[in-house]
């Protein structure tokens, strides 16, 4: 797999740039996998002929496949995927205001929702993909993919004066009601322009950025005590963590554990010991 960061014309709209290659892929044990809330809007395309194979739930064993290329909405649930077989792909994870300077539509029309590409970009879709398809190696797709991309883009584009601001001082997790305060927009006006940019109210974004904090900090030191970690990331109390991480995750904090994913929004499912206990 290849990670980069976009160049100047992309950054503001794209936080990173990623291509994988199907003939360097391990196959693990896993058929499906757990995938958890980004707190990001992401675009995937699929260079191979697999297509993504979404399912509604655990019990769903056929699933249902979808176009070759998708924008996934930001999400406050996980979703369950096929990776039974290796793909080559790019994609790209997106930053607030992405999906209205490349896509035309408002982020919280498709939150929640994989959307196919060729439904937001029409006939455009297929010659986009094409040229991906004959680019040589995983830099040379990267290269096509953000030209490509970047053509997109509209002349003059940014990120609306109150949002960028929210999102800025929500780095130091202040009220909500206090930020809405020093933009001087109604409240009500706020959350619709807060929504229509970044794809949930604000909220919603504080709790999954601090889900996010989460994660990172498994990563980092997988045996934490989880109440070390409930106290570092602000929640109010043990119960209060249980209940984000298993509402955004699926799975309780203790099963996530079981399952020692390699990357912690990619939970294999076959692995899973998601007994209905409490972290303690």
């Amino acid at each position: 797999m290849l990670t980069r960061e976009p160049g100047a014309r992309l950054r503001p709209w794209v936080r990173t740039l990623w291509a994988t290659e199907a003939a360097d892929s391990i196959p693990g044990a896993a058929t499906r996998e757990r995938v958890l809330p980004t707190a990001e809007m992401h675009l995937v395309i699929r260079v191979s002929d697999t297509p993504l194979r979404i399912f509604d739930g655990i019990d769903d064993e056929v699933g249902h496949s979808t176009s070759a290329g998708v924008l996934g909405g930001i999400r406050a649930q996980a979703h369950l995927r096929d990776v039974s077989q290796p793909v080559s792909a790019v994609g790209a994870m997106l930053r607030p205001g992405a999906c209205e300077a490349l896509f035309a539509v408002p982020a919280d029309e498709l939150t929640g929702r994989h959307t196919p590409l060729d439904a937001l970009w029409g006939s455009a879709f297929a010659p986009f993909r094409a040229q991906l398809q004959d680019a040589q190696g995983l830099a040379e797709r990267l290269d096509v993919f953000e030209r490509l991309l970047a053509q997109r883009l509209p002349r003059i584009r940014g990120l609306h004066p109150a949002v960028a601001h929210a999102l800025e001082r929500f780095a130091f997790a202040p009220r909500v009601t206090e930020v809405v305060k020093e933009t001087g927009y109604s409240h009500r006006r706020f959350i619709a322009l807060f929504r229509r940019t970044v794809g949930v109210a604000p909220k919603d974004h504080l709790r999954l950025q601090r889900f996010q904090r989460v994660l990172e900090q498994l990563k980092n030191d997988p045996g934490i005590a989880w109440a070390d970690l409930a106290q570092a990331a602000g929640y109010s109390d043990q119960p209060h963590f249980n209940r984000e991480f298993r509402e955004f995750a699926g799975i309780t904090p203790e099963g996530w554990r079981a399952a020692r994913p390699e990357h912690p929004h990619h939970v294999p499912v076959n692995s899973l010991q998601d007994a209905p206990r409490r972290a303690r």
